[in-house]
């Protein structure tokens, strides 16, 4: 797995630690990281921007007391805290520590976010830090500009590269929502692993046709975020924190149709689906409740029949290069 240590296959996204959509209490976030090690899940992924600090805050707390040895850790620069008594309620998140997020994409401003990072958790060190929300083509030219600013001398990257260097950080990458800003960075500089949310799952595939190949041309790892794509193929009606459009309720209503056909529970399909590519080391659902962790870690593993995927295939449901799964059990919740 390159320069940091292997990481388990489910991993624990931070969102829900940090307020997403609606408050949980410390007491529950304290119990949903136990669930996740009572699991055997050893990779959880964090950043300053859920809930200006709250995620990173907790997730400290939660894993003090284990040893530093056992787990991957993984959280985000290019957002500084700043201290704001008010603190900064920014959509999704409904919370705020009394901090207001800076951006900062120079080389300077991610050592200091790291090293901010470091306080905040309380722990020795990060293993895996990826530069946070350098999305390029959805979001106009100053976005292009930010990327520049990280691309370029004295950059993010630049800065990321000497922290792995040093030793403070195992590894760097990019933590994104869209494909362009990870072809980007692999082309010009030399990250090891991608967190690409909602952007390889069962609604969508783009990463097919030239990511996940140089991916696996340069050696370089994604981790999956969002594999419901915001809850949608978990039931809910957000697709990447936004109403869902009617084209998506439509493919997602044909895919409800194959699973029924088979048996399967979609949300398990779609959790396992992404797994089958090499170029993919992980996928890290979120969960604020232990219950809703327990669910995630039961989805990996339940026993898919290869007729379901290929029936997805058959259908024009999944691209005819996507790798399929198996069908059989994927994740083992047992240490």
């Amino acid at each position: 797995m390159g320069r940091y240590r292997p990481i388990t296959r489910l991993g624990l996204g931070g969102t829900g630690l940090g307020d997403m959509y609606h408050t949980t209490s410390e007491e529950a976030a304290q119990a949903t990281v136990d669930a996740a090690w009572e699991a055997g899940i050893r990779y959880f992924d964090t950043a300053p921007h859920y809930g200006a600090g709250l995620s990173e805050h907790r997730f400290g707390q939660a894993l003090r007391r284990r040893p530093r040895d056992e787990y991957t850790l993984s959280t985000k620069v290019g957002r500084l805290l700043a201290p704001h008594p008010g603190g900064d309620i920014a959509a999704p998140f409904v919370s705020s520590l009394p901090f207001k997020r800076v951006l900062d994409y120079t080389a300077d401003g991610v050592r200091r976010a790291v090293e901010d990072s470091l306080q905040r958790l309380a722990l020795g060190h990060i293993d895996i830090a990826y530069v946070h929300d350098l999305s390029i083509e959805a979001l106009g030219d100053g976005f292009e500009h930010q990327f520049r600013i990280a691309a370029g001398p004295g950059g993010a990257f630049e800065g990321m590269t000497k922290l792995r260097e040093e030793g403070t950080i195992k590894a760097w990458g990019l933590g994104v929502n869209t494909i362009e800003p990870c072809l980007r960075a692999l082309r010009g500089s030399d990250p090891d692993i991608f967190l690409l949310a909602g952007r390889y799952t069962l609604m969508e595939t783009t990463p097919l046709q030239e990511l996940f190949p140089l991916c696996l041309e340069r050696g370089a790892h994604v981790v999956l975020g969002g594999p419901f794509n915001s809850g949608f193929l978990a039931g809910g009606e957000h697709y990447d924190y936004a109403p869902a459009k009617p084209e998506q309720v439509a493919r997602r209503e044909r895919l409800r149709q194959v699973a029924a056909r088979h048996g399967v529970d979609l949300a398990a399909a779609a959790l396992q689906f992404g797994l089958a590519h090499p170029a993919v080391a992980a996928t890290i659902p979120g969960a604020s409740s232990p219950q809703h962790l327990r669910r995630n870690a039961t989805l990996m593993d339940v026993v898919i029949p290869a007729a379901f995927w290929g029936d997805l295939r058959a259908d024009g449901l999944l691209a005819p290069e996507a790798p399929l799964p198996s069908g059989k059990t994927v994740w083992s919740h047992r240490v």
